[in-house]
């Protein structure tokens, strides 16, 4: 009787081992017929790509490819569906229609894959590391208390230089993408220093009262709130334009050229804030703050710069 049992266990171990073998065996089979496909991307601007992808799903098929949506775009099928038998993607802006893609047959698609394949190919990509100039910035230090000598450079600027990586992405050898991966500065720019002697005059004979330079100030003040800086941060702005240029809108410093309430070195630069950069007192406070919090990220900082320096 005991020889029966033994027999008996032994015949369901190897069952069981055979059923876990055919498993495997048939898991094996469905990953193995898992190949990469071709799928075309049509994007809203009528440009088209063909990539090469073993995935199904539209999202990750995207993902991959490093393509986003914009928020005014669409894409059918949606992201979480999978590509259809046309084995198209088609991306269009919201309320458009897209144009419709004819089904294939897989026959079809069969006989067209090496055209498919061929059209790919054009499509290239490589890594280049290049080194870019860094630009230096003219700074101008105001001697107007003690120094007689004006519109002097005591320091020469140079250009910095940075190393940068781009994956860059050809199709028929013309540029149609520029990805920047990484960067590294080889060497700081130096700043180009101007001695100067302020010789503040208004062009347009503007009478600045108390009133006026009361109304900038307050501009000021409210747009260094929304900066999140202080109280001091604001009494250290008006101490350093008062120095600067009086908080007088067109005030020219005919040594320099420096012009406006901030003293922009050319004035031209605060045309990046509004074209009426001469003549408005509000777009030059604006690109001044932003000039400020890019450089020295508060007024109280820039303040203890031109009192060490005599110049910000």
């Amino acid at each position: 009787m005991n020889k029966v049992k033994s027999t008996s266990i032994s015949y369901r171990k190897v069952m069981a081992i055979s059923v876990v073998f055919i498993l495997i065996l048939g898991i094996s089979v469905i990953a193995g017929n898992i190949k990469p496909k071709n799928v075309k991307i049509k994007f809203s601007n009528n440009h088209e790509i063909m990539v090469l992808t073993s995935k199904t799903k539209v999202s990750e098929i995207l993902k991959d490819n490093h393509i986003m949506l914009s928020s005014d775009e669409t894409v059918i099928p949606a992201l979480e569906e999978d590509v259809t038998n046309t084995n198209t993607i088609i991306i269009t802006k919201a309320g458009e229609e897209p144009t419709k893609v004819a089904e294939i047959s897989k026959e079809e698609l069969n006989n067209d894959i090496q055209a498919i394949a061929e059209n790919y190919t054009d499509i290239t990509e490589e890594i280049i590391t290049v080194q870019e100039e860094i630009p230096f910035e003219t700074i101008t230090k105001d001697v107007s208390s003690g120094a007689t000598t004006t519109n002097k450079v005591i320091q020469e600027g140079k250009n910095g230089i940075r190393e940068v990586t781009y994956k860059v992405k050809y199709k028929n050898k013309v540029e149609i993408e520029k990805i920047e991966l990484s960067s590294k500065i080889i060497k700081e720019p130096v700043d180009k220093i101007v001695q100067i002697q302020t010789k503040v005059t208004s062009r347009s004979g503007l009478r600045l009262g108390s009133g006026s330079v009361l109304i900038y100030q307050q501009y000021a003040s409210t747009l260094c709130r929304s900066y999140g800086w202080s109280e001091t941060d604001i009494e250290c702005l008006i101490s350093l334009w008062n120095k600067e240029s009086g908080w007088n809108p067109y005030a020219y410093n005919s040594s320099s050229g420096a012009y406006g309430i901030p003293q922009a070195l050319p004035g031209s630069k605060m045309a990046s804030k509004g074209s009426d950069y001469k003549t408005n007192y509000q777009t030059q406070i604006n690109w001044g703050l932003s000039y400020i919090s890019s450089r020295y990220g508060t007024p109280q900082i820039a303040w203890n710069h031109w009192l060490s320096k005599g110049w910000y």
